[in-house]
């Protein structure tokens, strides 16, 4: 958030002052009882989202459960980098009932190289600390899993033995954020080369091919559920509009966060808890472009034969400085390899299977 390239955190307060999250709960229950939805998820991050407080955390979740009523149920889950999360939280989001989601990038070298305090000294050690307290022992159904963030300078293998060591439900694959006009480290934009497909890869074929499930990927599942024809339940492939909208520290209602590493008020959308119900959003173009499927898509995406299970790939990686969101994905050559490669793998192991039971 703080090194994207949209920078609005800095005219905003650092924590969500009571009232703004009293109105935000009042918005989410008036969606709610206008739609007559039975569920929704309400998801709690950052920046640090650990950094509010437990005392915050508490209210922001006990009011949307109040406002939605007893009829609705409502998930909650947060994302966190880790350093904070003691035995207090646990307790919290234990009696809360709250999914924890931690962010991890492998072993300490490959942790460290991105997650540092100021001072330099690496975070390693207190997260895997606070990992073994949630991993193990009371608080293990409140975890839901580790988001890793891909640096192909670390080795594929190891990264992903590395994380299962701490035996997580769910592990997020994350391409770092980046666009045509500002490129993530290694990928050069309109090279054939793929370094991202060829660390995935990797790892696909060490879980696909292991014995028993270690754990679930799911950027993997997403990729397999779309290839039998599936919808997807992520941004980061597939078609299914985009269902999340994002309210700021101000109470500002916004697109979702990874549109900042587009540019500078990318996920803008002038609305505002205090005035605005969240209806209003679905009628501003942009969050309508993300709405409409293949018709969104750039031309050479609406003419490729994978274009329902890609889906023009994660919407902010497609922007580019002149032609807006109208391009393929950055990372276009390495989801075309890797979603191939995994369509292949299926293919193999149904024939395999079939084979073995003549």
């Amino acid at each position: 958030m703080y090194e994207l390239a949209d920078q609005t955190w800095r005219l905003r307060p650092r924590r969500m002052p009571w009232a703004i999250a009293d109105q935000a709960a009042t918005r989410i229950a008036e969606h709610i009882h206008a739609h007559s939805l039975a569920h929704v998820t309400l998801i709690l991050h950052g920046g640090e989202p650990l950094l509010a407080g437990p005392d915050l955390i508490a209210h922001v979740v006990t009011a949307v459960r109040e406002a939605a009523g007893p009829r609705v149920r409502v998930d909650v889950s947060l994302q966190t980098n880790g350093v904070g999360l003691d035995a207090e939280y646990l307790r919290l989001f234990d009696t809360l009932n709250i999914r924890v989601g931690v962010s991890l990038d492998g072993d300490a070298a490959a942790h460290d190289r991105h997650r540092r305090y100021r001072n330099g000294r690496g975070s390693y050690p207190a997260v895997v600390a606070a990992l073994e307290r949630l991993a193990a022992g009371p608080y293990r159904h409140v975890f839901g899993g580790l988001l890793c963030t891909i640096d192909v300078r670390n080795d594929p293998v190891a990264t992903y033995e590395a994380l299962l060591q701490v035996n997580p439900p769910m592990i997020d694959l994350l391409l770092p954020h980046g666009t045509w006009t500002t490129p993530p480290p290694e990928r050069v934009p309109g090279s054939p080369k793929t370094p991202y497909a060829d660390w995935l890869i990797a790892v696909f074929d060490r879980w696909f091919d292991a014995p028993r499930q270690e754990t679930r990927i799911r950027l993997f599942e997403e990729i397999m559920y779309l290839l039998v024809g599936g919808a997807s339940a992520t941004e980061a492939v597939g078609l299914s509009p985009v269902s999340v909208l994002v309210i700021e520290t101000d109470g500002s209602i916004e697109q979702s966060d990874m549109l900042k590493s587009a540019y500078h008020g990318a996920p803008w959308t002038g609305l505002h808890v205090t005035r605005d119900p969240f209806d209003a959003a679905l009628l501003l173009p942009s969050v309508v472009a993300r709405q409409i499927g293949v018709k969104a898509l750039a031309t050479e995406c609406r003419s490729c034969r994978i274009r329902q299970v890609c889906g023009g790939g994660l919407y902010p990686h497609r922007y580019r400085s002149g032609s807006g969101f109208a391009n393929p994905s950055v990372y276009c050559p390495d989801l075309f390899r890797l979603i191939t490669h995994i369509r292949q793998a299926m293919v193999a192991g149904i024939a395999t299977r079939v084979a073995g039971r003549r």
